[in-house]
């Protein structure tokens, strides 16, 4: 495979989008490839980085250039699938190696590298479809979102459910006032599946060897430096260890939040509460290492002209924790759908099951309301239209960063439970809590420093 050559216009483009010179409104014309072929990398190919991949390559105008993955089985079946892909193991690698022959990037690793990786691609102009959630920090995202904007990148985040009819017709008939006034949202994710995931530790007290498939340094990255221990981290496990992941509602929170985020309109929160399951609250070695497997969380976010007041509440439960009984009572079903949220309106309410559909309550009042119309789309071929000069995508950063730091104040909220934390969002702290603010950004690992962090 030969080396991609851009044109003068882009490169004059791309250097011009670094001093914030362009605006948004202009990149999507001035930045697509002259071919028509996006040169595509992806970084992180194993769990749902292989299904990102698979997404990426049954688009006809994406060309896969090169694949990267600290697991070199993983890297061998992904290799299977776009045999012509260079293959890294190391991301700055790859990235140093491949910016001029890729156009965009996606990243689909641990939640603590996603600022890292994307960043880097982002200060080389490429556009980035990025797991969530979005970063691991609330500071992360911050930066992150900042950046993206002041390049002009193409850029979306991996709610792919965004795209689907389901949450855009949600989104629609929250706009359109089809049970008036939103008084209160009542979100939640009590999958059984998700047990797996929810481990109580404690961290392994014996040091072993990675297996030689497997860069422990280059999974470790910008956390702090543990031991390899089977099973316990990688794959997916890592989701439960706070230098890794982001707990069940960093992860699962940005799907359920998505279309009541957009149908909204909401803006940073006021102020963020959280309760958790007793156990983990009153173990400390828990409370320093893992996530509680419960969490209820509440924001108060600033209302608009679809709320009924100035001030509206929006309830997070997982785990032990579910909605109030009079909320699972309007569920007409048998059982109440374990993820999904509820909207209550001065009119009626609106339940948005997750992946499932939508109802209207009460239904023999709502039973001939005219549906909105929405066709499912694919979120990466959306990513990739956008990228060739296609209307703007779903997620993109500028809306999802914002969301995702509202999500991640909760799990702030959860490592302080029962302490309301009062938002100041332009400072980027909570005033009346300055203990929290350390949890609102890392210290990077020595060597893995990067702007800033």
């Amino acid at each position: 495979m030969k080396n991609r050559i851009f044109s003068s216009s882009r490169r004059k483009f791309l250097q011009t989008a670094a001093t914030g010179a362009i605006v948004a409104p202009f990149i999507l014309e001035s930045c697509k490839p002259d071919d028509g072929i996006l040169q595509h990398a992806c970084i992180g190919i194993g769990g749902m980085g292989l299904g990102d991949l698979k997404n990426f390559i049954s688009h006809p105008k994406v060309q896969i250039v090169a694949i990267c993955d600290v697991d070199s089985d993983r890297l061998k079946i992904a290799s299977e699938l776009v045999p012509e892909a260079r293959t890294y193991t190391d991301w700055r690698e790859l990235l140093k190696k491949e910016k001029n022959n890729i156009e965009s990037v996606n990243v689909a690793v641990p939640d603590h590298s996603h600022f890292s990786i994307a960043y880097q691609a982002i200060q080389k102009g490429l556009h980035v479809y990025c797991q969530k959630p979005l970063c691991h920090d609330v500071a992360e995202v911050r930066k992150l979102t900042k950046e993206s904007i002041k390049k002009g990148v193409i850029t979306q985040l991996g709610t792919q459910h965004a795209s689907s009819a389901n949450d855009r017709r949600a989104v629609q008939l929250i706009k359109d006032g089809a049970i008036g006034k939103i008084k209160h949202a009542y979100l939640c994710s009590n999958r059984p599946s998700g047990v797996k995931y929810r481990v109580s530790g404690p961290r392994p007290s014996q040091r072993q060897d990675a297996p030689t498939n497997l860069n422990w340094d280059l999974w470790i990255g910008s956390a702090p430096n543990r031991s390899y221990a089977p099973d316990i981290y990688h794959p997916m496990i890592w989701r439960a260890w706070q230098d890794f992941g982001t707990g069940w509602s960093g992860d699962i929170g940005c799907h359920i939040f998505d279309a009541v985020w957009k149908g909204i309109g909401l803006k940073p929160p006021k102020s963020v509460i959280a309760k958790v399951q007793e156990s983990w609250q009153n173990t400390p070695a828990r409370r320093s290492d893992t996530w509680p497997q419960s969490n209820h969380i509440t924001w108060m976010f600033p209302g608009n002209e679809l709320t009924e007041s100035d001030v509206l509440p929006l309830e997070w439960f997982d785990g032990e924790f579910y909605p109030p009984q009079e909320i699972l009572d309007l569920y007409p079903g048998k059982q109440y759908p374990v993820e999904s949220a509820m909207l209550i309106g001065t009119e009626g309410a609106l339940l948005i099951v997750h992946t499932a559909g939508l109802v209207l309550l009460p239904q023999n009042k709502f039973e001939n309301y005219p549906m909105p119309k929405f066709a499912n789309r694919n979120h990466y071929h959306h990513f990739v239209n956008a990228c060739l000069g296609g209307q703007k995508t779903e997620s993109h950063f500028a809306q999802s960063g914002p969301m995702t730091e509202a999500i991640l104040l909760g799990t702030v909220a959860i490592r302080t439970p029962d302490q309301l934390l009062e938002w100041d969002a332009a400072n980027l702290k909570f005033p009346n809590n300055p203990d929290a603010n350390k949890f609102l950004r890392r210290t990077y690992r020595k060597g893995w420093e990067m702007a800033g962090f």
